[in-house]
């Protein structure tokens, strides 16, 4: 039953909606301290270039508070997972100003919208858009960069940029496999950007593709490290380095 319910689209708009009105009210009603918003702003431009922004999946609620939705900048749109949480999420980013792509890996013989998402992708940067992805989602392990963003960095010629955020007040649902970060109003932030990563060339081998999804998993960890201190909390540390690297074959979206 509760599944047939919010499956419903009309549900997923009203519940989308409430949530990204609410995270709205949380980003205006916080106190932010921003750190290394130099690093994005080149991008804010009409000309400003090709971008991947990564966030990790446990604090994308408030993702569109590390980009600028004024008259001129480039669009930014987020990967969204096909799922019926992930119809949710979609309508949550659109209300808070960011357009979305929908797909995610294939999940045994069932397609998830994986290639196509990848392609509109590619054709969404190469028209001079951005693109937002939570590179640990949508199962995880917590806070490890999988191949999925590198491989598309290398394929449009983009560069990535770690961005990520915390406040004082919130909930910490550590149960969770990401640990997700509930957001709570009148307290105080901080919002964190990292220093753009090149992608790795066209013909770029194993080992040059896997030193840049460490340099990002690397740098997305160390700045949200940074956030939670600003913020004053406990820090979310990441789950266990997997046994091998991180597949491109894994999940991508939200």
């Amino acid at each position: 039953m509760a599944k047939k319910f919010l499956g419903n689209s009309v549900v997923q708009y009203l519940i989308g909606r409430a949530i990204g009105g609410y995270m709205l009210f949380v980003g205006i009603t916080t106190r932010w301290t921003r750190v290394n918003r130099a690093a994005v702003e080149p991008f804010w431009r009409p000309e400003g270039g090709k971008l991947i922004g990564c966030i990790w999946h446990g604090r994308f609620s408030l993702v569109h508070k590390m980009w600028s939705f004024e008259r001129g900048v480039p669009k930014a749109k987020m990967l969204i997972s096909q799922s019926r949480e992930g119809g949710i999420v979609a309508h949550t980013s659109r209300t808070v100003g960011a357009e979305v792509i929908r797909g995610s890996a294939a999940k045994g013989e069932k397609r998830k919208g994986g290639v196509e998402a990848m392609r509109a992708m590619a054709r969404h940067i190469e028209g001079g858009g951005v693109i937002c992805m939570t590179p640990d989602g949508p199962r995880g392990p917590r806070m490890r960069v999988k191949r999925g963003p590198i491989q598309l960095a290398k394929l449009a010629g983009a560069p990535l940029l770690a961005v990520t955020w915390s406040t004082s007040n919130r909930l910490v649902f550590d149960k969770s496999w990401d640990h997700f970060i509930f957001p709570l109003p009148f307290g105080r932030g901080a919002l964190v950007w990292g220093d753009p990563i090149q992608p790795p060339p066209m013909d770029a081998s194993d080992a040059e593709i896997e030193a840049v999804r460490l340099k990002l998993e690397t740098e997305m960890n160390r700045i949200a490290a940074e956030a939670d201190r600003i913020a004053g909390v406990e820090p979310i540390l990441p789950a266990a380095t997997p046994a091998v690297s991180p597949s491109d074959a894994e999940p991508l979206a939200t």
